[in-house]
């Protein structure tokens, strides 16, 4: 990918005991007057790019980042991390809103072809993904938004998806708060590592929770269900990994998202919830190993 004008840029080493080390560039962009922060590692052909969920942000991603031998982007969603939170009435943060800011951000990036990693509410890259598949070389899915039938929101999403209620419960969120509460993401109940509860914590505000909630409230079960019927159109090589004791997103629908793409596999983690790579390290090679080779896996 070209140097862009008007790109601010750092970059940083990344110091890990990997065989291998990728440099990581970090910088802001303008993307329809948003402020938008980015990760990325330079090289050669189609970026991966990786898109996060909700409340986190590309943070997430560094793991793979730091292990990745080709190029790869991160960035963060406008309203989350270090990206600028425009007011509602000024952005849309549906999930329709998002889908299309991650089209732009991608043109904005001069990404055409590339391969996409989505995770929790990442799936709003799934929609834009569904408009030009031609351009998705290969595919990764982990405990993804369901934007599939069947699906029913878990009770937090409840919580943020009824007036009044909602805005009640974002004025109440603590530190302490959020570290008890992400405990059922983990498939063993048990705490998350504080510098993972900070780096999100770190980044929650009053914009933030402003934009869970439009998010959240723009997506009933028959929308999610409609803005993936054309996830079969998606060709690429696609791996799906599913922590199957993600108490947000039910182990059913990791087969069910690998039975809708034509050219998929699964990998099913019982015992690793909802971020499965932090439950299961040894996902992040496995991801990289399937961007970084030519597997191709059909469907009967």
């Amino acid at each position: 990918m070209p140097p862009l004008n008007g790109l601010r840029l750092r970059r940083t080493l990344a110091l890990v005991s990997a065989p291998q080390m990728a440099e990581i560039e970090t910088g802001t962009v303008m993307v329809d007057g948003v402020s938008t922060f980015f990760r990325r590692v330079k090289g050669d052909g189609p970026p991966a790019v990786f898109v996060h969920g909700n409340p986190s942000h590309s943070e997430d991603w560094q793991p793979f980042l730091e292990r990745m031998s080709g190029p790869a982007l991160a960035f963060d969603l406008p309203g989350w991390g270090r990206s600028e939170r425009p007011s509602p009435a000024e952005f849309d943060y549906s999930m329709d809103g998002l889908a299309k800011f991650t089209q732009r951000f991608l043109q904005r990036m001069a990404v055409e072809d590339h391969s996409l990693v989505v995770h929790d509410w990442g799936a709003v890259a799934l929609i834009g993904a569904q408009e030009e598949p031609e351009r998705v070389r290969r595919l990764v899915i982990m405990n993804a938004v369901v934007l599939l039938p069947g699906y029913r929101w878990h009770r937090t999403a409840r919580v943020w998806r009824t007036r009044g209620l909602g805005e009640l419960s974002n004025r109440i969120w603590t530190r302490r708060l959020l570290d008890l509460g992400l405990r059922e993401s983990r498939g063993d109940w048990s705490r998350h590592d504080p510098a993972f509860i900070d780096s999100i914590w770190d980044h929650l505000d009053k914009g933030t929770f402003e934009a869970i909630l439009r998010l959240y409230r723009s997506a009933p079960p028959e929308r999610l269900a409609a803005a993936g019927e054309r996830l079969g159109a998606i060709r690429a090589p696609a791996l799906v990994v599913w922590g199957g004791a993600d108490r947000y997103l039910p182990a059913r629908f990791g087969p069910a998202y690998a039975a809708r793409l034509p050219n998929s596999e699964l990998i099913e983690l019982p015992e690793a919830g909802h971020w499965p790579w932090i439950d299961a390290p040894e996902v992040v090679d496995r991801v990289i190993r399937f961007l970084t080779t030519d597997e191709e896996f059909r469907n009967s």
